[in-house]
């Protein structure tokens, strides 16, 4: 019986003991999904759809969960709740900006949403966010210390407008990045073409877009060819991804354009292998 008894508890110890590994290894092995956080709704854009379409797209692709932040306003000042609150993106690891608040010129406000990302918490960018938090004349390219550069300086790139809605011929210029390796050109559907007044000497392109405007004939009246991709590293250590499109639902849904988006997701939370897949734990 004492036998038994020694050999029962030698038994139950080292079960135990596997057991305890196991998970440990478990866990070591699958990392606490990304928080990212989604800052959406204004002016102009199905946002009521579109912040759905981005969190299923995006949580399909990599270790990642998506919360979503939403104004229903429609309007270029949305009273996003994130106003007011510089520590706004406290407790995740990234902030999906997909506002369109043309006309929060409030600079304490605007020092506001910067602050996460002064303080190192990576950015992405998608379409009008780069049309954000702007004002006096931004027509012209900003020195890096005008007060109405500094939303700019976080993006990496300055853009003041847009034509209409024609296909924008997208091709990756660096295929060797890790968010662009492996990615194939396409065309979209008809999408707002952003300009560039200025890229930043801190940001690097990946894609460019080139457009044709066509008169009311039909006949092609100007081409346009404008960065639409890039990375940007802001204040010396804020990784920062964006990409100017995004404007209609169908190439919001494109699974070429969820890819792209959460390739530039990875690499700004610094979870992207240079062959472009995500690092240990972040895939799905």
């Amino acid at each position: 019986m004492q036998k038994n008894s020694s050999f029962n508890f030698c038994r139950a110890l080292i079960l135990g003991s596997t057991l305890a590994m196991a998970t440990s290894l478990t866990a070591q092995e699958t990392p606490k999904p990304i928080k990212a956080l989604l800052v959406t709704g204004g002016c102009c854009h199905d946002y009521a759809n579109q912040r759905y379409i981005l969190k299923a797209g995006i949580e399909a692709r990599a270790n990642v969960i998506v919360d979503i932040i939403y104004s229903a306003d429609s309007n270029t000042h949305p009273a996003l709740p994130i106003y007011g609150h510089p520590d706004y993106a406290k407790g995740y690891d990234v902030v999906i900006h997909d506002e369109c608040a043309a006309d929060i010129n409030d600079t304490n406000i605007i020092q506001g949403v910067l602050k996460p990302h002064q303080d190192g918490i990576p950015g992405v960018n998608l379409h009008c966010a780069m049309h954000c938090y702007r004002f006096g004349d931004f027509s012209k390219p900003l020195p890096a210390d005008a007060p109405n550069a500094h939303w700019y300086e976080y993006l990496g790139l300055q853009s003041s407008g847009h034509g209409p809605q024609e296909p924008i011929a997208i091709s990756f210029t660096d295929k060797t990045n890790a968010v662009t390796t492996g990615l194939m050109d396409w065309t979209t559907i008809g999408e707002e073409h952003y300009n560039n007044i200025k890229v930043w000497d801190t940001a690097h392109a990946l894609a460019h877009g080139v457009q044709v405007i066509k008169n009311k004939a039909g006949e092609p009246q100007r081409t346009n060819d404008f960065v639409v991709a890039w990375e940007n590293i802001y204040q010396g250590k804020t990784r920062v991804f964006s990409t100017t499109i995004g404007h209609n639902n169908q190439t919001v849904a494109d699974a070429r354009y969820l890819d792209l988006v959460t390739r530039g997701l990875l690499w700004a939370c610094d979870k992207l292998d240079a062959d472009g897949k995500p690092k240990a734990g972040y895939a799905k």
